[in-house]
């Protein structure tokens, strides 16, 4: 037997018992005639004491022992004299009677500790080493606990876990798919799955009217702090259903991680808020509501003043940060930086300084007087002591600027509480949305996505215009789900195709399994995935989900651990008919 007992268990209550632990060594400490160690494990710390008049022999063992040493100790639980009551075992430790090492190690080559000396990029390469810090095994045990909370809602929701292919077909639509070659049948390839969109509408065509799986899906695309080649989704799929019985159910599994979880409760609906509401007063899709400063549009109230800048651009607009009219130039001229910087993409700012005394101080006094600049303050309902900063520019373009310096603002301001949680639902997406480069419709969230029943006539006359029964829940700013009512009729979801450019072959030999499956009676059914690694990091207060995977890739897709992706041997291509032509 290799322990009695972890080490997070034993407390005051145990003292006298003997005990045999194993673990790691955390550190050590020599005080002469006495000698301390702190055992870790995946459960906790307990203190090793080992005294140099009782046994010296055995404390002379002990000062050898390195960090991350794999040690057993059998010894008697004593009452510390000097307790930590930050720690569970704080109030004990083992006066050790035996001891085991039982695998040396070399020195690590970062610290094993919260607070580690670290790079990432080193810790990736050792990501065994690091997840043996507790911020990291927290997360793991985090990510776990969701995940069995997660099945127990969905079971006792009576949905069926059911497994998907991962070896699949690729298809034109979505992210660039991971490809794989087929040995038995030369010249082809099988893509790993961006989601296992099409099964699961297959499900419900075979009567399983409620399936959901926790399912790796694969994208090759750019990565970034919430993405990685291969995550892990919530995927759910309900038949029989429409948007109304799709978010009830699924806000009451987030209601259920949230409570069962972090012991955090939601009074009443989560709120829902439209596309367009969402883009006009937030500038994208995944507002955080954690905190007002919306953006107004301040077009027609500027322009016409002799001021080219607002002149001559499709849109001028704004925000109000509460508090900030004593704002530096220095600090002004910071945030000029950041909405001039090529990521954000605007070309200058315009501030102006609600003073506490009812005067107005701006950058552009020179074209508006006090009574133009007061009705600017009337718009936004600024008061005393406030700051107005106006962008313009192209529509899209400054609406996003303005997304990104509000939310600058509001890290600024402390109004991004991480602790803070406001979930809510966006809906009435656009079905369809134009690409200048292929000068064609694009579908917003997918080829199966339905549209709103009252906008089905506009698919053909204007599909621009065009409502997708689709929502997304956004939590703080974070799109951690997405879902739809899907087509389950063979001709709109043909309508569909020929609107995203697909002749009836291209349709035919994309999806027909799927066509052909709706022929054999295909029930109204709509659902939804939950991006499992985002909703893990925003439970975790983490901004990173590789900081929620157990071994990621890092910002260009390897894996620095293991070298992958790596070359293949000739023998290994030639089977496949594979020959690889190197890029100059």
């Amino acid at each position: 037997m290799y322990r009695t007992n972890t080490c997070g268990e034993l407390t005051i209550s145990d003292v006298g018992k003997t005990v045999t632990l194993s673990g790691w060594v955390q550190r050590s400490r020599d005080l002469g005639g006495m000698t301390f160690i702190d055992l870790r494990d995946r459960y906790g710390i307990t203190q090793l004491a080992f005294n140099m008049e009782t046994n010296a022999g055995l404390c002379e063992k002990a000062r050898k022992l390195g960090r991350e040493f794999v040690i057993q100790v059998t010894g008697k639980v004593e009452e510390r004299h000097s307790k930590n009551m930050n720690m569970p075992t704080g109030e004990i430790e083992i006066f050790v009677d035996a001891i085991t090492i039982l695998n040396k190690a070399e020195i690590p080559p970062f610290t094993i500790e919260d607070d580690t000396d670290g790079g990432e990029e080193i810790r990736m390469k050792y990501r065994y080493l690091d997840l043996r810090r507790e911020p990291m095994r927290k997360a793991m045990e985090l990510r776990s606990k969701m995940a069995i909370e997660t099945r127990s809602f969905l079971s006792a929701e009576k949905f069926i876990e059911v497994e998907t292919p991962v070896l699949i077909k690729s298809t034109p639509e979505g992210a660039r798919d991971f490809v794989v070659p087929s040995r038995m049948n030369n010249g082809q390839f099988y893509a790993l799955p961006q989601s296992p969109q099409t099964f699961k509408q297959l499900l419900m065509v075979a009567g399983f009217d409620r399936y959901f799986q926790i399912v790796k899906c694969f994208r090759d695309e750019d990565l970034r702090a919430d993405r990685q080649p291969e995550f892990t989704q919530i995927d759910c799929e309900m038949a029989f259903v429409e948007q109304d019985d799709v978010l009830n159910t699924f806000e009451g599994l987030i209601k259920h991680l949230f409570m069962a979880v972090m012991d955090e409760e939601f009074e009443g609906p989560f709120p829902r808020m439209s596309f367009d509401d969402a883009m006009s007063n937030y500038g994208n899709d995944k507002p955080d509501i954690r905190f007002g400063m919306r953006l107004r549009d301040l077009t027609s109230l500027v322009q016409g003043k002799g001021f080219k800048v607002f002149d001559s651009v499709e849109h001028v607009g704004g925000i109000c940060a509460g508090g900030c009219a004593s704002y530096s130039r220095k600090q002004l001229d910071a945030i000029t930086h950041f909405v001039t910087k090529p990521q954000i993409g605007a070309k200058g700012l315009v501030w102006v300084k609600y003073n506490e005394d009812g005067s107005f101080k701006s950058s552009v006094d020179k074209f508006y007087t006090p009574e133009d600049l007061q009705k600017w303050a009337e718009k936004f309902n600024a008061k005393p002591g406030d700051l107005l900063l106006v962008l313009a520019g192209e529509k899209g373009s400054t609406r996003n600027a303005l997304s990104e310096l509000r939310l600058e603002m509001g890290e600024q301001l402390g109004l991004r509480n991480k602790k803070v949680f406001a979930p809510l639902w966006v809906v009435d997406f656009p079905l369809l949305e134009w690409d200048e480069e292929t000068q064609r419709y694009h579908a917003m969230h997918h080829p199966f996505t339905s549209p709103k029943p009252e906008d089905i006539d506009k698919m053909k006359t204007n599909p621009g215009e065009v409502r997708a029964n689709a929502y997304d829940m956004v939590i703080n700013g974070v799109e951690v789900g997405g879902g739809s009512i899907r087509i389950h009729d063979q001709q709109l979801q043909q309508q569909m195709f020929q609107a995203l450019g697909f002749s009836d072959e291209e349709a035919q030999e994309q999806f027909g399994f799927l066509m052909n499956a709706f022929t054999y009676g295909a029930p109204p059914h709509g659902g939804i995935a939950f991006g499992f690694d985002r909703l893990v990091s925003l439970f975790a207060g983490l901004d990173s989900i590789r900081d929620v995977i157990a071994f990621p890739k890092n910002n260009a897709g390897r894996d620095i651990m293991i070298d992958s992706p790596s070359a293949v041997n000739k023998d290994a291509l030639d089977e496949l008919s594979l020959q690889v032509v190197k890029k100059d």
